[in-house]
């Protein structure tokens, strides 16, 4: 079962493009809570809270213990804005789970004992990580912060597809479910080889062979 990690926040009244910009020069961050069969519910959080939390892979993919004056809420990040250039979250979505039904989430892989691998120790081959992240369905209890992917048997030539993950239990990977076709390479190791340009020189030599040819069925005939 993953942690829970809370996040503070406070119910605001004010609604708007001025009220955002009002709690964002405030050092706030406006945002929203929906869904579980009631009202969307708009709520500020500290920026400083945003920032330090969004440093944290599992912002982004676990359950949140979103604390609103006092009511803790199970919520998942649905949605986020970022300033272009500064370091500022500028307003984030926050839905609401039930904790009997199941949730569709991405969910990061961690890649282990890369290069303690065969194919991490042969020279020219790369080792191709096609996937970071997955997105699987599960209970709310069953949410995995992370799905490790153990490389310590990885060889050259080798190809580590989706259905090849080991997962914890109750948990599926969503794609898998739409057929053969989705099970696609997670990892691959590739040989790769320098290709080597063949030396000019045959040419050249058939190139003065072919000039007197040339030469001679330009002259007029007698």
């Amino acid at each position: 079962m993953a942690k829970t990690h809370e996040i503070a926040a406070q119910a605001r009244k004010d609604e708007g493009k001025g009220a955002s910009r009002r709690l964002r020069r405030a050092s706030f961050v406006p945002a929203v809570v929906y869904g579980a069969g009631q009202p969307a519910e708009s709520i500020q959080i500290e920026h400083n809270t945003i920032l330090l939390a969004a440093k944290h892979e599992w912002f982004f993919s676990s359950v949140l213990d979103l604390n609103v004056d006092g009511q803790v809420q199970k919520v998942l990040v649905r949605d986020w804005q970022k300033h272009p250039f500064k370091q500022q979250m500028l307003h984030m979505d926050f839905q609401r789970i039930n904790e009997n039904e199941a949730i569709r989430v991405n969910v990061p892989i961690h890649f282990l004992n890369q290069e303690k691998s065969p194919a991490g120790k042969t020279a020219g081959v790369v080792v191709s990580h096609n996937l970071t992240e997955v997105e699987v369905s599960c209970l709310p209890k069953d949410l995995p912060e992370f799905i490790e992917l153990d490389l310590s048997d990885l060889k050259p030539g080798d190809i580590i597809h989706l259905s090849q993950l080991k997962l914890p239990a109750d948990v599926e990977i969503v794609s898998l479910h739409l057929g053969a076709d989705h099970d696609v390479a997670v990892v691959s190791a590739v040989t790769v080889q320098e290709e080597v340009e063949e030396a000019p020189a045959a040419e050249g030599a058939e190139g003065e062979a072919a000039k007197p040819a040339a030469e001679a069925s330009k002259e007029p005939k007698k």
